[in-house]
Formats: C-alpha cells, structure tokens, sequence
C-alpha cells in the first residue's frame, strides 16, 4: 500500500522536476539582479537570497518565499525560479533557506522562518522595498510554516496577503507516515505547531491551492485549514487546480499565465 503522503509514490516524474527546479533555478540566478546568502540569523543554515525587480518597474513591494521538502530537503536555490514572477510583477522577491530536519527539531525551523520574516521587514528598505507591502507564499512544508508566521500569537499586520500551496496544516498524520523513518515529530510539535490545532485572529487575507492530482489528505488538509479559517473571521479562498499534481503546482509559480503564477503576481501587485 503506498503512503499518500510520499510524493515520489504518487508523481511518476517526481525527479524530472527536482531536476527542473534545480535547471531552471540556476538559469533564474544567472539572469537576475540579486544579492546572494545574506545572514538572516546566527546559524549557518540562515541565509536568504534576494532578488531585485527591473528599476523601471519597481514597485517597493517584497515578497519572501519558503521551500517545502517535509522538512528535511531542498534549499533555497531549488526554488529562485519563483523570483520571475514575483520581479516582473515590479517586486522584490526573497526566497528562504532553515535548517533540514532531523539535524534540528520542529521548534528550531519554525524559529528560524520567523527570524527571517522579522530580518526582511526591518532590512529590506535598504534595498528599496516597503515592509508594509510585504506579502508571502510556501510551498507543503514551506506552506505549513508560512502559515505559522500568521497565528494569534505572531505580530499583527505585519504581512499584508499570503498564498500557500498544497500545504499541510495538521502534522499529526505524519507520525504515522513514512517521515516517522526520517524526522521526529513529536505529540508536543503536533500540538504547539499545526495550524489547524491553534488560533487565528487578525490576519491578512489567505489563498490556499491544491492540485487536483494531489493525494486525498492534501485535499482534507485545504479545506478543513480554509474552515479553520473561516471560523476565525479570516478572509480566505480555496481553489483546486485541474491537471497538477503536487511537485507542478509550484513549478508553476513561474508561468504567470497558469492559475498558480497570476495569483502570485495579483499577490504582490495589490500588497
């Protein structure tokens, strides 16, 4: 019985595109304004990338990007492609590395992404950007922490729009899943860290993607998050996405005429 959670189970060319993310990534580098492994905290594995929109089209906008991977894979270069988007769009696009698990815990990565939300909106004026039109998205893992820099217990109004795709909300089925070989996730991470498990207050307005070739508890996870939401008065919309599945839903961050790229560039042009 395959694990509904093991993406390379469900996704026949699931290394074509780690391939292709890595490809296209390099090419995004290499054609690009940016400022490369910028310390955002003490430890090593603290470093953002920026990269800057044409100056003509330059809106003072910033948006910052965390990478999925269960915690445990990828790295910010995987993932500069979705800077295309974001930089023709007329902003500032930010794209994270944190420690990979299991070399830390739970608490320690969400530690970090929150160091680094706090470090872009006190740094990113110096390089034109404007903290109050600071917007964010992420990617499964990446969407489960970009959601908890939102929580009833982080600052309010310091984020003006988010976007997350095929995230996971709840960490508690993961323990039973094919990570509990590779990550410890504890009674206390599933507990101090689901979004779905603690409260929403004020919070900025929250889209929330699944691909439509995605596995049913990614499927579960959207909606009961988008009702988690909804409960806490939050403005929120859930879209499915025909024909992708879950390693194509963030490749096309990139294509701003699919769904998944309009959104974003919508994201960061009316931040």
């Amino acid at each position: 019985m395959t694990d509904p959670f093991r993406t390379s189970d469900h996704v026949p060319d699931f290394d074509q595109h780690v391939v292709a993310y890595a490809k296209r990534s390099a090419a995004t580098r290499a054609r690009l304004p940016m400022l490369s492994d910028i310390a955002y905290g003490p430890s090593p594995a603290e470093k953002l990338d920026i990269f800057l929109p044409p100056p003509h089209l330059a809106t003072g906008a910033v948006h910052m990007f965390v990478h999925g991977g269960y915690w445990r894979m990828f790295a910010k270069e995987d993932f500069s492609f979705v800077a295309e988007t974001v930089t023709a769009a007329g902003a500032i696009a930010v794209v994270i590395d944190y420690a990979l698990m299991p070399s830390v815990g739970m608490a320690t990565v969400v530690a970090q992404v929150r160091r680094a939300r706090d470090w872009v909106l006190r740094h990113i004026p110096e390089h034109g950007g404007d903290p109050e039109r600071f917007t964010i998205s992420g990617h499964s893992a990446g969407a489960h922490l970009g959601a908890l820099l939102l929580d009833a217990s982080q600052p309010v109004g310091v984020i003006a729009g988010a976007l997350f795709l095929s995230g996971i909300y709840d960490l508690a089925p993961l323990r039973h899943s094919f990570l509990r070989e590779h990550i410890d996730i504890t009674e206390d991470d599933v507990e101090r860290f689901s979004p779905l498990r603690i409260a929403y207050g004020t919070c900025p307005a929250v889209s929330i993607m699944v691909g439509a070739r995605e596995t049913l508890p990614f499927h579960k996870q959207a909606s009961d998050f988008a009702f988690h939401l909804k409960h806490a008065a939050i403005k929120r919309d859930m879209l499915t996405i025909v024909g992708v599945d879950h390693m194509r839903i963030v490749a096309d961050l990139a294509d701003v005429d699919s769904k998944v790229g309009t959104a974003l560039a919508d994201l960061v042009s009316f931040a």
